[in-house]
């Protein structure tokens, strides 16, 4: 994890302190549900909880001289033990502790991230609501297309962040699995039922099968739940600093007093945070891909995800989990600019309308393929000629004969384009 990068809440799940924390819970759940099958002592369980102790330091030297990381954990943890050591560790395997404890440490960390994602949709749907008939205008590759508003643009991204809380339920759903079902998971040296009650101790579920691992198709779902919401802050931070461009300047990244923009040119206000969770953005999905990898192992399982797993988790939900924070501080002072948007719209000289003409040529009996050579030709006047489309239209006698006056007056009713954005706020539930 890079500091610079990183939440306090989130961070703390992913310090080693925390995870060797994780690992004590499952351990003493497992000496728990020992105790009641009736195979330590009574008694046993809360002398390890009350003389069960650790440093990361002890353990990080125990470690030196056995390169194991959760035997230098079980080692440091009974150093103080009296008789409860003999039942700390008892009939599982290491993977048993590590990941039951990492599913509590994803749980945890979805549940962030779902909150994250739920506060940022409220945001965004207030900006909905609030510019729902902000006008503006629509671009397809970059080029002016058709009128829209900020507000329907908060609309798609209301929705895409529904959809982004939906999955990361979902993926929550499916890594909240423990498993305390030994070296190869068939329950050699453990009962199915220590493991239903270790999980359910620790508020999960077990795993209906495993092998000496979880299976790493969860914590696949999980890492591209992330990259996608990670991708979704992409699309519309890349929007935000689009927006921003200097002939465009619809918004504005926040400012802040003695805040610099350049070394160099004192003028510049640059979209920098935005620009940062696009960077995050492409390091968050590319952790997908090892992830995925992760899910092929050798037999009942091998060695080659545990590497990666140390940086992907932490790194991926570390990140999202900052993003998320700051596109909603930023969208919360974005400076919107109405006096921008109004020009844009009108920069190609009602072009925007050219459809709508079109559809009107139609209705009045030309066919489509006349219809089209007849607007992209008056089209064309305003691209080449400097000569308003409305101008153009009303000197072509083509169309004078076929579409009345009224009609074409009709053509050029900017309302017209934002008749149904309430019925798009009614279907995402923003207002009645």
């Amino acid at each position: 994890m890079v500091e610079r990068y990183s939440m306090p809440e989130m961070k703390q799940i992913w310090s080693e302190e925390n995870k060797f924390a994780s690992w004590l819970m499952v351990e003493q759940a497992v000496c728990e549900a020992w105790e009641e099958i009736g195979l330590a002592p009574s008694g046993t369980s809360s002398k390890v909880k009350a003389n069960a102790s650790f440093t990361v330091e002890r353990i990080e030297e125990i470690e030196q001289e056995t390169h194991h990381d959760l035997i230098a954990f079980v080692k440091c943890i009974t150093e103080k033990m009296g008789e409860e050591q003999r039942f700390v560790h008892y009939g599982v395997t290491s993977y048993d502790i590590e990941d039951t404890a990492l599913a509590i440490r994803l749980k945890q960390s979805c549940e962030i991230i779902i909150k994250d994602l739920e506060e940022l949709r409220t945001t965004i749907g207030k900006l909905a609501v609030e510019h729902a008939h902000t006008p503006c205008i629509g671009r397809t590759h970059g080029v002016h297309a058709e009128p829209v508003t900020f507000g329907f643009k908060m609309c798609v991204w209301y929705s895409m962040l529904d959809r982004d809380i939906a999955r990361m339920k979902q993926a929550m759903e499916d890594i909240s699995f423990g498993k305390i079902s030994g070296a190869v998971g068939i329950f050699g040296n453990a009962e199915p039922a220590l493991e239903e009650k270790v999980c359910a101790k620790l508020n999960l579920k077990n795993a209906p099968v495993s092998t000496q691992i979880i299976q790493r198709d969860r914590h696949a779902e999980v890492l591209c739940a992330l990259a996608i919401a990670a991708s979704t802050c992409e699309n519309w931070a890349t929007e935000m600093r689009n927006l921003q461009r200097t002939e465009i300047l619809e918004v504005q990244e926040m400012f802040l007093p003695g805040q610099r923009g350049s070394s160099a040119m004192p003028h510049k206000r640059n979209p920098w945070r935005f620009e940062t969770i696009v960077g995050l953005a492409r390091v968050t999905r590319a952790n997908a891909q090892p992830a995925m990898e992760n899910i092929t192992s050798w037999h009942e399982r091998d060695n080659t995800n545990s590497a990666c797993e140390r940086v992907i988790f932490a790194d991926s939900f570390s990140a999202l989990d900052f993003m998320l924070k700051s596109f909603n501080k930023l969208m919360n002072k974005l400076e919107i600019n109405k006096d921008n948007m109004a020009r844009n719209l009108t920069h190609m000289g009602q072009l925007v309308f050219s459809e709508h003409v079109l559809l009107a040529l139609i209705r009045f009996g030309m066919t489509r393929e006349e219809g089209y050579k007849v607007v992209q030709r008056n089209a064309a006047n305003t691209w080449d000629k400097n000569i308003s489309f409305r101008e153009s239209l009303e000197q072509d006698e083509t169309v004078s004969k076929v579409l009345p006056k009224e009609e074409l007056d009709k053509c050029f009713d900017l309302e017209h384009h934002y008749r149904n954005v309430d019925t798009i706020l009614k279907r995402l539930g923003l207002i009645k």
